[in-house]
């Protein structure tokens, strides 16, 4: 198989086998992120489309010094907010920043072990705003600043958005606790 280097270039000079390299190399882990910024499979295959469209058109502007996969992990995170931003506009939603989940502050949900599963399906039934600032504070490691710059939010709303993740999860995960004993 080819390196990293030759795939990048081939893929630069539009040959098909290298595209298709590449999307064999990436397509699990990239679908994954999909499903995490997503409401469903159908959705994270739509942004996950738009994303390898984007990565195949702009390949000729990434610079070989910088990381290869940070590169594409952009695309995908930038792709995955401008397609929430599209759902928001469209849909009715309610008002995430009234939802309270206060009482259940005290539940520690990082002391009980959980399956994949179990974590995936309780991340993914967060309301929205919580879950993307979820997804990019937690799993990509941006910061509230990024976040609020990224989203078009002040850096409170990112901070809070995140409480409110965390105590919502502290909720699901506490009730699926409750249904397996």
């Amino acid at each position: 198989m080819a390196d990293l280097r030759e795939i990048i270039d081939g893929c630069r000079r539009n040959k098909r086998q290298y595209q298709d390299m590449l999307y064999s190399k990436y397509s699990g882990m990239f679908y994954g992120l999909c499903l995490r910024y997503t409401k469903n499979q159908p959705e994270a295959e739509d942004v996950m489309q738009e994303e390898w469209v984007k990565i195949f058109k702009n390949i000729a502007s990434y610079k070989m010094e910088n990381s290869f996969e940070g590169w594409m992990r952009r695309i995908m995170v930038n792709t995955a907010i401008t397609n929430y931003r599209r759902n928001l506009k469209h849909a009715h939603q309610e008002d995430i920043t009234d939802m309270a989940y206060s009482k259940y502050d005290a539940t520690p949900w990082e002391d009980n072990e959980y399956t994949r599963e179990e974590l995936f399906k309780a991340i993914n039934s967060l309301p929205p705003g919580y879950k993307l600032v979820f997804n990019m504070y937690v799993i990509e490691g941006f910061k509230h600043k990024e976040i609020a710059e990224q989203l078009g939010i002040d850096i409170n709303t990112s901070k809070s958005q995140l409480s409110r993740a965390k105590k919502y999860l502290q909720r699901e995960l506490l009730e699926m606790s409750v249904v397996n004993m």
